[in-house]
């Protein structure tokens, strides 16, 4: 079954309202120097200097001295932290999931549901982690996605600058786009360390999402069976 691969969400489309270097790289409000290269231009060792050179500038501006002991490997480390982090501007859902599709005998209206998927992400406002569980449904129409593909989707939209509602959307319209199924849902599960650790400071606080597609939208006695399913 074909899919549409959609490097790094369009890995940034470029949506230009300013000034722009020969490239076409909008350097203004990328945040660097007019004349800069683009971002997917650079080599791997230009693109972690750069990585490394701005996190050293971010230490200096709060008042630390990025040459003490403490702090020497710092850029470095965070460097290497989001590349982890934010690995899934690398991937895309065609590679994810490999064509690990199997046609198997399913009672048309039966669900699979793969519930308490742990994720981590970071929230795009404040580059603050955000943390929680994905519980995943899909009714299948002609053929099942293999077990740990549906975890594996779920972190590759994770690991990018995220909300919590754009990342349940996403992780729903993959489904779709892969399976074809009769329905789709997702709900999302999430503490948000922007509103623990700063602003509002309000601890334990459990942000719920949800998305729903085809048979889902229409049938709430498929939604009651979905959350009975995953203890809701």
């Amino acid at each position: 079954m074909p899919i549409t691969t959609d490097r790094a969400r369009d890995n940034h489309a470029q949506q230009h309202d300013g000034h722009h270097n020969g490239n076409g790289y909008h350097a203004e409000r990328a945040g660097v120097q007019i004349g800069a290269r683009r971002p997917d231009l650079l080599t791997e060792a230009e693109r972690k200097h750069r990585l490394e050179a701005a996190v050293r500038e971010i230490l200096t501006l709060v008042g630390e001295d990025p040459d003490r002991e403490g702090l020497v490997k710092t850029p470095h480390r965070v460097a290497k932290m989001y590349d982890e982090l934010l690995e899934g501007y690398q991937q895309d859902l065609a590679t994810v999931v490999n064509g690990a599709f199997f046609d198997v005998s399913y009672d048309r209206g039966e669900m699979v549901v793969v519930a308490d998927i742990e994720y981590n992400s970071l929230c795009e406002h404040h580059m603050l982690p955000f943390v929680g569980k994905a519980h995943v449904a899909y009714i299948p129409r002609r053929s099942v996605i293999g077990l740990s593909k549906i975890p594996r989707i779920v972190d590759m939209f994770a690991h990018r600058l995220q909300v919590q509602e754009r990342l349940t959307n996403e992780i729903a319209d993959a489904l779709v786009e892969a399976l074809d199924p009769a329905g789709v849902m997702v709900v999302l599960e999430g503490q948000h360390m922007c509103a623990s650790l700063r602003g509002v400071k309000k601890h334990g606080t459990n942000m719920i999402t949800t998305a729903k597609r085809g048979e889902f939208r229409t049938s709430p006695e498929l939604r009651d069976e979905f959350y009975r399913a995953i203890g809701k």
